[in-house]
C-alpha cells in the first residue's frame, strides 16, 4: 500500500460509489431496450480498450507483470460474476432497494470470517449482522414483488461483492490500481466476447450507444477509484462511507424512474446502513476488544 493518505482515500471511494450508482441506473434504463448481457460486455470491453490506452503507454508492459495471476484470474471472475448477478437484479427492482440489499457485504464478511476463517465474533457483531439481515426483509418485503428466485439475485452479489471486496483489499497493498482494472476489465471482454454471437443486438439509435459509453465510463472510472482508495487507506476507514452508495442510488432512481421507497423501506435501508456504518466503525476502533 502507498503512503497513508486517508482523506484522498474517502474523495476516491466516495466518487466510486457515485459511478456505481450511475451505472446501475445506466442497465437498468438500457435493459428497457436491449439485452443485459449486452451491457455488460460493452462495459467491460470499455473498460479493457480505455485501461489498455492508458496503463501500456504511461506504465509499459513491465506493469503488467504480477506474481499473483491467479489472484488476478479469481479476482476478475469475481467481478464478472457481481456485475452478472447486479444488472439482473436491478431489472427485477428499484436500483435503490437493490443497492440497500448489497450493503451488507461488510456483514456478509463478517459470516464468512467467522465461519471459513475462524476468526472470534462478539455478541455484538452478531446483533449487527443480524439488524442488517432484517433490514433487508424490510427491503424485499417477503410476500412482494422482488421475492422468490430474484431474491436470489442481490444475495448472490452480496456474496460475490463480499469476497471480491476482500480479494480487492489485499491485492491493493502490492499491486497498482491500473494494473488492477487491467485484468479485471480484460478477464469480463474476453469471457463475454466469447458469448457475442448468441448476445449480440444492435443499439437502435444514438441514445442506446450514448448509454452504453455512460455505462463503460462509469464501470472503468469506479472501479479505478475503488483500486486507488484502498490503496491509501484501510479498508476498515473506508468502509462505512461505502454506505454512501444508497444515497446516491436513491437520488438515481427517483431522478429516472420517479421511484421513490415506502416507509418500511426506508426503514430497512437505515437500519442496513446504521448497522453496517457501526461494525466498519468498530473494526476500525476496537478491532481486537469486539
Amino acid at each position: 500500500m502507498s503512503a497513508a493518505r486517508p482523506l484522498q482515500g474517502i474523495a476516491l471511494l466516495l466518487l466510486a460509489v457515485a459511478c456505481f450508482a450511475t451505472l446501475d441506473s445506466s442497465v437498468k434504463y438500457l435493459s428497457l431496450g436491449i439485452s443485459v448481457l449486452m451491457a455488460i460486455w460493452f462495459r467491460y470491453l470499455f473498460q479493457a480498450l480505455v485501461m489498455s490506452a492508458v496503463v501500456l503507454p504511461t506504465r509499459g508492459w513491465r506493469s503488467l507483470q504480477t506474481a499473483h495471476p491467479r489472484l488476478h484470474l479469481l479476482r476478475a471472475a469475481l467481478l464478472l460474476s457481481t456485475s452478472l448477478l447486479g444488472f439482473f437484479s436491478v431489472k427485477y427492482m428499484p436500483v435503490g432497494e437493490f443497492t440497500a440489499i448489497i450493503m451488507l457485504t461488510p456483514m456478509v464478511t463478517t459470516l464468512l470470517a467467522a465461519t471459513f476463517l475462524k476468526e472470534k465474533v462478539s455478541a455484538l457483531r452478531w446483533l449487527l449482522v443480524a439488524g442488517g439481515f432484517c433490514g433487508a426483509l424490510l427491503v424485499a418485503q417477503p410476500g412482494g414483488a422482488t421475492t422468490g428466485w430474484t431474491l436470489l439475485l442481490p444475495l448472490g452479489c452480496t456474496l460475490a461483492n463480499s469476497v471480491y471486496q476482500i480479494l480487492t483489499s489485499r491485492m491493493a497493498r502490492t499491486e497498482h490500481a491500473m494494473t488492477l482494472n487491467f485484468y479485471s476489465g480484460w478477464g469480463g471482454a474476453l469471457v463475454l466476447t466469447a458469448a457475442l454471437p448468441w448476445i449480440w443486438q444492435t443499439p437502435a439509435d444514438g441514445q442506446t450507444w450514448a448509454l452504453l459509453c455512460l455505462t463503460g465510463a462509469t464501470g472503468t472510472l469506479g472501479h479505478f477509484a475503488l483500486g486507488a482508495a484502498f490503496g491509501r487507506a484501510p479498508a476498515a476507514t473506508l468502509a462505512p462511507y461505502l454506505y454512501a452508495q444508497i444515497g446516491f442510488a436513491m437520488l438515481a432512481g427517483w431522478l429516472v424512474f420517479a421511484h421513490v421507497p415506502g416507509r418500511l423501506e426506508m426503514a430497512g435501508i437505515a437500519l442496513i446502513a446504521v448497522g453496517g456504518a457501526t461494525a466498519a466503525w468498530l473494526a476500525a476502533r476496537l478491532p481486537r476488544q469486539v
